[in-house]
């Protein structure tokens, strides 16, 4: 028989093309590598870990399925481990695909045989068999995820010892779902859309859908701010004068100062998160000058009558919106980050002029990167001492405790939806 005229060239190892759906969830899973692996944020490993997905709503299935898996991980691991002989490694592909199937047929309401179908892959050259196994055996029998996920043990322990059992209860009962959304507006008579009025200046809104299509936001009237985070800059109160907005992107608490009527230098490490602040800063039509350099070796040209140290934590406190750090702030982490807020607070503190204000705030849960730290710098500082809040200063639900401070716990606002986890205090430089 002669050969065909043009034969076509053989194209051995050529990957079969993905099932429907099957590159989301292979992004998950690099995402869930990503962050309980190598310890990355999830919204850093993002870009990396989808980088094959064209679709947006792709993107956004890739991130809600590995966030809601880390929300759920110690509920999770028991489901696997009470349906399988011998223990799977933590970092075994094959609980990494069930911790995915899992968690959409059990919180995400996905069908399981599509849950299945496009994890199985997933493990081609692996157990394919017991992954298939172990599933089909729990979703047959029952099984379901607790109405509140349970913390990762360390965390739960660390924070019962710091917070109490209430404090944990009630942070297990916050990660269940996404936090609502918090706006600040720029002018509290400004276009923003309808939702609780948790201050003049402050909504929050349930189920809101894409930011960019609220009323206000093309108008630049308001930006995304959890209540919690606004603390900080109300604390400085209202201008005019010279203030220093340190660790300043993405532009929240600069934004508040600006439209407080501070003429506000915004003080940035990263390039990248600068741009994100000079973006925010030309939607909002807000003032202000953005420097790019490390406030360890940086210092204004004169000293300043106000300054905001938004420091690097290790951001335990953001944990409803961001499940990662979870997984992440360990403890070595803590006293990393606790040690860079030392030197910062020690340098700016030099900024302030005599009878100046300065505010330190940490989007933290560790006593180490908040009571800790104050109580460390006053004792090095007798120039500073503690300036309460006074009752115009905070909206309702927020109070300063005994020392003066203010401190956001899991349980704080519980009633209208809660809030971040932070540490705040102003403190006034003496008069020379």
């Amino acid at each position: 028989m002669p050969a065909p005229a043009n034969p076509r060239p053989a194209t051995p190892n050529r990957r079969p093309a993905d099932p429907p759906g099957m590159p989301a969830r292979r992004a998950a899973m690099r995402l869930l590598d990503a962050v309980l692996r190598r310890g990355d944020p999830l919204e850093a490993a993002l870009p990396a870990a989808t980088r094959d997905l064209a679709e947006a709503n792709d993107r956004g299935l890739a991130h809600a399925i590995a966030a809601e898996a880390l929300r759920r991980l110690p509920d999770l691991d028991a489901l696997i481990d009470s349906a399988t002989r011998q223990r799977l490694p933590d970092d075994a592909k094959a609980r990494t695909a069930l911790r995915i199937a899992l968690v959409q047929t059990l919180a995400l309401g996905t069908p399981p045989h599509a849950a299945i179908a496009t994890v199985l892959p997933l493990v081609d050259g692996g157990p394919r068999k017991l992954v298939h196994g172990v599933f089909g055996s729990l979703t047959r029998g029952g099984a379901t995820l607790p109405d509140v996920p349970t913390l990762p043990p360390t965390v739960a322990e660390r924070w019962r010892m710091a917070w109490g059992e209430a404090a944990v209860a009630a942070a297990a009962a916050a990660i269940a779902a996404p936090p609502p959304l918090d706006l600040t507006l720029a002018d509290s008579d400004a276009l923003a859309p309808d939702g609780l009025a948790l201050a003049p200046d402050q909504r929050r809104l349930v189920d809101a859908g894409p930011v960019t299509q609220l009323p206000g936001y093309a108008e630049g009237n308001w930006w995304v701010q959890d209540v919690a985070a606004s603390l900080p800059a109300r604390l400085l109160g209202r201008g005019p004068g010279e203030a220093i907005d340190l660790c300043a992107a993405p532009g929240g608490k600069t934004m508040q100062l600006a439209a407080a009527g501070w003429n506000v230098t915004a003080l940035e490490v990263s390039p990248a998160r600068a741009a994100r602040l000079h973006e925010n800063l030309a939607r909002t039509g807000l003032p202000a000058k953005v420097v790019i350099a490390d406030a360890l070796h940086w210092a204004p040209p004169a000293p300043v009558d106000a300054l905001l140290i938004d420091a690097p934590c290790s951001a335990t406190g953001i944990f409803r919106r961001h499940p990662d750090v979870l997984y992440r702030a360990h403890a070595a982490i803590v006293a990393d980050m606790a040690a860079l807020q030392a030197q910062l607070l020690a340098r700016a503190a030099e900024w302030v002029r005599p009878g100046g204000r300065l505010v330190y705030a940490t989007c933290s849960l560790e006593r180490a990167e908040g009571e800790d730290q104050l109580a460390r710098f006053l004792a090095d500082r007798p120039d500073y001492r503690v300036d309460p809040p006074t009752a115009g200063d905070l909206p309702a639900g927020f109070a300063a405790q005994d020392g003066g401070y203010l401190r956001t716990l899991p349980g704080t606002l519980a009633a209208q939806g809660g809030c971040d986890g932070f540490f705040v205090v102003r403190l006034v430089r003496a008069s020379a």
